[in-house]
């Protein structure tokens, strides 16, 4: 794009933008700001030849941690330091369920708020700790949140609820704001990912306040990650080492398409979250790479402030097209992880497996909701009768994609602790007590109502009809 057509496109952006009643002066400076960057055509330029593998200084592994300091007091001392704050902007639109996705009931009829709820009240009760909770809402989160965190008013945290940045989409054949050209409507707005969290933090005044308590960490993450738990190791590592900003990573398995990898460059870490076709083959045959963002953050709130008000986080822009009735319109986002170049003494921490258990889909919920785990303080844990360390693959069809569906076609959740791998599609339903093992596909023909019977044993079988039972 030619730098004149830019500068008016800018410039007509700002009026428009200018005349949006609906957001305040930061959003609206934030946005220009976002836009200018992507209209300048800014990108982070990797020479390959300098791209070096991390060493075990900067992603370091998580066994090699300290251990834990083993007094209470000095364990208070480490929580009273901690904030943990989870990003709640999501709705739960993808699995058939309206409202934020955090109020999904996981387990035990316990929703994921509950569980993060009664992990820190344990916490707190157990060392006579203060740590807060905050959540990053979006504007789409935000009613239904403040009513939600009514019920905990009697626990022993503080909750804290802020919102993240609301932008308007962009319509991309004239750059101008979708609700400006009359979509007032939530259609017109987007909130821009999570790489917002640290000016939002700033904007609402949380972050001022949280210094101002004597606090100087922000355990940050999704809400929907089970295996998000505060750990009191990585939290000592990192004040020991005066550490402003750490990434938890973890071995990918083949089930992992998603998720930036860390390396080293020119002395500084960088999250490299798309790798250029011609160079595939270079990250593949390097161990180190093999590894890949959770989003679990760990970051020094005094670095925030810093970098907010010196505006010097600028994070890789992603664009994310989109169409809102029938108009092409563009939504520019940023990713919390992006940020790792920017701050000081930043370290990956190789973490196990067990701290990344996402719900995004209702087969992750069968998982969570099987004899694969219980629930012990409001954390989940894996159940150690299974010998193999990666999960059952687990593909259900379109008749399970919705949690109620999901939820009537199982009378019990299946025993899955023997389980390879299972594909079920179809009209399938299960009774109570089945047991699945080994390698299963269990796909009803066309027409074909498929009942599974109380209490069968299903092991390394393929099923399409009631006489393969």
């Amino acid at each position: 794009m030619a730098a004149t057509a830019t500068a008016t496109n800018l410039d007509n952006l700002k009026s428009s933008v200018a005349g949006l009643e609906q957001i305040s002066e930061n959003e609206k400076n934030g946005f220009i700001n976002l836009v200018s960057r992507y209209l300048s055509g800014e990108a982070q330029h990797v020479e390959w030849s300098k791209i070096q593998t991390p060493t075990d200084e900067v992603v370091v592994p998580y066994d090699t941690l300290a251990p834990t300091p083993a007094g209470s007091s000095e364990i208070k001392n480490l929580l009273d330091k901690l904030v943990v704050l989870k990003l709640n902007g999501g709705l739960g639109t993808t699995m058939g369920c309206t409202g934020p996705k955090s109020v999904i009931e996981v387990r035990d009829g316990l929703t994921f708020l509950d569980l993060i709820v009664i992990q820190i009240e344990n916490l707190n009760s157990k060392y006579g700790s203060s740590v807060p909770l905050l959540l990053m809402n979006s504007f789409n989160t935000h009613d239904d949140t403040q009513k939600i965190v009514e019920k905990y008013q009697n626990s022993n945290i503080e909750i804290h609820t802020f919102n993240q940045s609301q932008y308007p989409r962009l319509i991309a054949d004239d750059f101008l704001p979708l609700p400006s050209k009359g979509n007032t409507g939530k259609d017109g707005w987007y909130p821009p990912g999570h790489g917002d969290v640290f000016p939002s933090l700033s904007n609402s005044g949380k972050l001022d306040a949280l210094l101002s308590q004597g606090k100087e960490y922000v355990f940050v993450a999704n809400s929907d990650n089970l295996g998000a738990i505060v750990d009191l190791k990585i939290l000592n590592h990192l004040i020991e080492h005066k550490n402003e900003y750490c990434m938890e990573v973890t071995p990918k398995t083949l089930a992992d398409v998603k998720g930036g990898t860390l390396i080293s460059y020119e002395g500084r870490l960088l999250e490299i979250a798309q790798v250029a076709d011609e160079h595939v083959g270079e990250f593949k045959s390097i161990e180190k790479f093999k590894i890949f963002n959770t989003n679990n953050l760990w970051v020094n709130l005094k670095a925030i402030k810093r970098l907010v008000e010196a505006d010097a986080l600028k994070m890789e822009i992603i664009p994310n097209p989109k169409e809102v009735d029938g108009v092409k319109v563009l939504q520019l986002e940023t990713a919390a992880g992006a940020a790792i170049r920017f701050f000081d003494k930043a370290i990956g921490i190789n973490v196990p497996r067990s701290r990344f258990l996402p719900v995004k889909a209702t087969s992750d919920l069968l998982l969570v909701q099987s004899d694969l785990y219980t629930l012990e303080d409001g954390s989940v844990i894996r159940n150690p009768a299974r010998a193999n360390p990666e999960n059952p693959a687990i593909e259900l069809g379109p008749e399970f994609k919705k949690v109620s569906n999901f939820l009537s076609r199982f009378k019990s959740i299946p025993s899955i602790v023997e389980l390879d791998s299972v594909k079920v599609a179809g009209d399938v339903w299960f009774g109570a007590g089945v047991i699945l093992k080994g390698k299963i596909s269990i796909v009803a023909k066309s027409g074909v109502k498929l009942e599974i019977p109380d209490g069968a044993v299903i092991a390394n079988k393929e099923i399409n009809g009631p006489e393969d039972l």
